[in-house]
Order: structure tokens, then sequence, then C-alpha cells
């Protein structure tokens, strides 16, 4: 599947479906620009989500908004637009994985 991150740095934006914004609003309570805040903060993990990929490649991710909320996306690349298909508040695992980045990319930051 190649490098996530280069998928992502081809992307030039964001492709919303009204339906599925809605959608990720009444289950998780997330907003599409929390959702796009994610993707341009430190750290932002991202991986192949090869069990989800039978129709299209899919890729999951771990972020936060410009608040600090801590999110889970996934989210796939059609053309050259990122589509978030789900977003939800990070699980306890995902945010001890989240925390571990923050602190390499701080001890990074201060070498």
């Amino acid at each position: 599947m190649g490098d996530p991150l280069g998928v992502l740095a081809a992307s030039t934006g964001f492709d919303w479906d009204e339906g599925n914004a809605q959608k990720i609003w009444d289950r998780h309570r997330v907003r599409a620009g929390e959702c796009e805040e994610a993707f341009f903060n430190e750290p932002f993990l991202v991986a192949w989500d090869q069990k989800h990929s039978d129709r299209e490649p899919r890729y999951y991710a771990l972020g936060q908004t410009d608040g600090g909320r801590e999110l889970f996306l996934v989210f796939t690349i059609r053309g050259e637009l990122v589509r978030v298909i789900s977003a939800r508040d990070m699980s306890r695992r995902e945010r001890r994985v989240y925390g571990r980045a923050k602190e390499e990319a701080d001890s990074g930051v201060q070498e």
C-alpha cells in the first residue's frame, strides 16, 4: 500500500458527505472541523487498515484537535481528497499509544 503519509502528502483537501458528517456527529459528537484539525497537528499517527480495505484503501489514524481532543479516525483517499469515514474519541489503549508518540516527539524537539 505504500507509505500512508506519502498518500496524505499528495492530498489537496477534504471531501465531506453530509450524511456521513452527520452520522459521525450523531454517534460520537465529533465535528467535521475537528476531524480536519487532527490531520494538521503533531503527532499524527497513520497506518493502512488492511482488514477493511476490500473495496478501497482505508487508513486509520490517531491525532488531536487544536483544543487537544484526541481522536481515532478512519479515512480513505478519493482522487486527491481525504474522505473521513469515521471518527471518535480514542480508547484507553489508543491514548497510551498516542501518549508515547507525543513523548517521543517532545523528547526529539528538546535534543
